[in-house]
This record gives C-alpha cells, structure tokens and sequence, in this order.
C-alpha cells in the first residue's frame, strides 16, 4: 500500500490530532520493526492498522478507517490480526495511546483486552483548542 493512499485515509479518519502525512507513513513504511493490517472495501482501503513491535513489546501506533467504512467490523478486524501479528513477532504486551474523549475507540480497546496504565496530561495539542489528555492502554499477549 502506498504512502499516499495510507495519508488519504488517515486524513479522512482523523482532523484532530492532525492526520500524518505520507512522508510520515514513508518513514514507517521503512522501518523494519513496524507492519501494516489493511481492509478494503471492494478494492478501496477502508482502513488500516499501524504497528511497531521491538524488543518484546508492540504499540499501535495508529488505526484509522474511512469514514464511510465505519460500523462494518473493519477496526476489531485489523486490531486483533495486528495483535496477532505482533504475538508472533515476539511481543508480549502491547501499548497504544488513544484520546481520552475517543469513546468509540476506548470501548473497543477495552473489549480487545485493553487497560489503562497511565496519562498523558496534554498530549494532544491543537491550536485555538484546549488541549487533551491521552490515556496510555496496554494489553497482554501472552
């Protein structure tokens, strides 16, 4: 999947915090300790999941999927087969953060396994808006 069309969708998904750039994707695309979980929707990408795993421990480092492919399972699907992917690689515990006012996101974290285990005060910052804490969530899996 190209960098571009993985900027396209994340633009799509996320106005705030600012979505990443393909020159951000380009650089994780290059990464050797980081992969990536696609889902399309007949053949657009309707989502995607971005994981980094070293030494032992995994973070998602992102999922977004379109707007117009949300409610069709594709975030359960690609957080579970990233999870997956990451056990295999050798990671026992993975960390993600996640907007503390991102309902949809937590409740599917915490059905995945996830809980919090820290905060991240101010963590998300956007100009003329107040700025947002972070909840740090970690999962085992062992």
């Amino acid at each position: 999947m190209s960098p571009e069309a993985l900027a396209a969708v994340h633009a799509a998904a996320f106005q705030w915090p600012a979505p990443w750039s393909a020159r951000d994707f380009r650089a994780f695309l290059a990464d050797s300790t980081c992969f990536v979980e696609l889902a399309h929707h007949g053949m657009a990408l309707a989502g995607f999941a971005l994981f980094r795993v070293a030494g032992g421990e995994a973070e998602l480092l992102t999922l977004a999927v379109a707007p117009d492919a949300r409610r069709q399972g594709h975030a359960r699907r690609l957080l579970a087969q990233g999870l997956e992917k990451a056990r295999r690689r050798g990671a026992e515990r993975c960390f993600l953060e996640v907007a503390e006012s991102n309902g949809a996101a937590l409740a599917l974290y915490r059905a995945a396994g996830f809980a919090e285990v820290g905060r991240r005060k101010g963590y998300y910052r956007h100009h003329g808006l107040a700025s947002m804490d972070a909840l740090v969530l970690e999962a085992s899996l062992k």
